[in-house]
């Protein structure tokens, strides 16, 4: 099955799920979420949100597609675009760290390696860019689709360590270089750090 990878622009913001679609978890802080949920416009938030974010920092999404069909999805942007972030126990976020806020792979898709072809395109773009690393606040509830925040047990598979433990919220970092093992092309050096992991089996929308 052909696959292709997008940058997300608000061309295709609507190929998101359509729950993620109407999501602003991560683009507002908390007060102003519960607003824009009771005015009933979350979705035009989050096309601000990306708007905004593209124009002044640059891509900050990848889409997924298979065969011209959305597949799976994943956001990221440096923390002081993400509002959110600083309302988890574990902030803040590294200086040096870009977040990966989402990450979602639609259940039809799944076993296929979508979810560690995502984190290896934003290592990629990311190592480009001159970012040192990627850093995620996890979730360490046992729930699969269920919660705007990634699975701990996803970060780690996919080689994240803990830097703040927390018995809920602990914030992960995935190091884009280090001395050793990213002498070598980025590719190779995340296919050997993944492995034969299937990270999107943690990511499946419910």
């Amino acid at each position: 099955m052909p696959r292709r990878l997008a940058n997300i622009t608000l061309d295709n913001l609507d190929d998101l799920p359509h729950r993620c679609r109407r999501c602003a978890f991560w683009e507002l802080d908390p007060v102003a979420q519960s607003r824009a949920q009771d005015a009933g416009d979350p979705a035009l938030e989050k096309e601000a949100w990306i708007s905004s974010t593209l124009l002044e920092w640059g891509s900050c999404g990848k889409i997924a597609y298979v065969d011209g069909v959305p597949a799976g999805y994943v956001l990221y942007a440096p923390p002081m675009y993400v509002p959110r972030s600083a309302a988890f126990p574990t902030s803040p976020v590294s200086a040096d760290a870009v977040l990966l806020m989402a990450a979602r792979i639609i259940d039809e898709f799944s076993g296929g390696g979508l979810g560690r072809v995502l984190i290896q395109t934003v290592a990629k773009d990311l190592t480009r860019r001159g970012v040192k690393a990627v850093e995620a606040f996890g979730d360490l509830r046992k729930q699969e689709g269920t919660s705007c925040v990634l699975p701990a047990e996803y970060l780690l598979a996919v080689g994240f360590k803990t830097v703040r433990p927390h018995h809920r919220y602990p914030r992960l970092r995935l190091e884009l270089k280090t001395a050793v093992s990213w002498r070598e092309d980025v590719e190779v050096a995340l296919e050997r750090l993944l492995g034969s992991m299937s990270p999107e089996r943690a990511l499946r929308l419910a």
